[in-house]
């Protein structure tokens, strides 16, 4: 039997021959394609939303699409009554540092803008066209992590700026309001927020007005007692979840007797079954949601969201309704 050759091993001392040049189009070789054409050249996708509610006999459309690889979002919105009557649209150019909002109905133009000063300042500003009005503001976020201090001014200025200070367990604001046409006072408002005994507990102070809240939840119940000063208006709300599937809710207020209960048990995520009772109104009612309740309606089956809503006055049941909503999307 014949011996089978060695392989024949490069000379180290030759130069190898270099491999052939890449084909027309493959990475490495050939014209590049430009990502700023790319961006204009590719079609962007088209979103339309309606929406109609039986209350108001009216239909909310909304066509949206993104433009420059999502660096920027186009929206139109305009509604139609029951005769195929069309509003007055609204035009919206959103983008992370430029907003415009044109309003065709009585061609007023709202402009917002931000911009970014360094990795801790930020400009904001806000114009009404139209009105001749807005806002613009200063935010500098300080060393420790959390706090932030803020100026806002409106134009045409009519006093000092608005100054808030905003930390980790809340914010402080000063600003200059009018008490009377030729006096103008200082006015302090804040929120403040901590844990106690086992909950958490928020004071919000506004013009003269102090509200307590006290927050305790766990796993299955949950207790929010609330007390304004000084006209100690007490109130206080009760939920109790019975499994993963029920929950109800309560509702009471000391001053006037009046209270309200809701019962919601859901099937699944796209499912839910609202029940209740309102005792200012006198009113009961049941709801059945098809679809996640709070949720969009792209991530709901068929992109679409149904509600059905049943209200029954105690003071006179012939007069009950039937309502629905129904919102749905499509991406075209």
């Amino acid at each position: 039997m014949a011996e089978l050759a060695a392989p024949t091993l490069p000379n180290p001392n030759y130069p190898v021959d270099p491999p052939p040049p890449p084909p027309p189009g493959a990475a490495g070789g050939g014209a590049t394609t430009n990502p700023i054409f790319s961006c204009f050249s590719r079609r962007p996708s088209v979103r339309v939303t309606t929406e109609f509610d039986s209350d108001s006999s009216v239909f909310f459309h909304k066509v949206s699409c993104k433009l420059l690889d999502s660096l920027a979002k186009l929206k139109l919105s305009f509604n139609n009554d029951h005769k195929g009557e069309l509003s007055p649209p609204q035009l919206s150019f959103i983008s992370q540092y430029l907003s415009i909002h044109y309003n065709f109905e009585d061609q007023s133009t709202l402009l917002n803008g931000s911009v970014d000063v360094g990795p801790r300042l930020q400009l904001r500003a806000t114009h009404d066209v139209k009105a001749q009005q807005g806002e613009a503001s200063v935010v500098a976020k300080l060393a420790d992590p959390g706090y932030a201090f803020q100026l806002s001014s409106s134009f045409p200025s009519v006093g000092l700026p608005k100054a808030t200070l905003k930390f980790p367990l809340g914010e402080v604001s000063v600003e200059e309001k009018d008490e009377e046409e030729t006096k103008k006072v200082l006015s302090i408002n804040g929120i403040a927020k901590g844990q106690f005994l086992n909950g958490l507990c928020t004071a919000h102070y506004v013009d003269d007005d102090l509200k307590l809240r006290y927050s305790y939840k766990d796993e299955e119940m949950s207790f929010i007692p609330t007390v304004s000063l000084p006209s100690n208006a007490l109130s206080f709300a009760f939920k109790r979840r019975f499994g993963p599937s029920d929950k109800l809710s309560y509702w009471y207020n000391f001053d006037s007797n009046y209270w309200s209960a809701v019962f919601k048990h859901t099937y699944g995520k796209d499912l839910k079954l609202k029940a209740g009772y309102d005792s200012e109104v006198r009113l009961g009612w049941a709801s059945l949601w098809v679809g996640d309740e709070g949720g969009k309606a792209k991530t709901a089956p068929l992109k679409m969201k149904v509600q059905f809503m049943l209200q029954v006055p105690q003071d006179d049941i012939r007069s009950s309704a039937l309502m629905f909503r129904v919102k749905k999307r499509w991406d075209i």
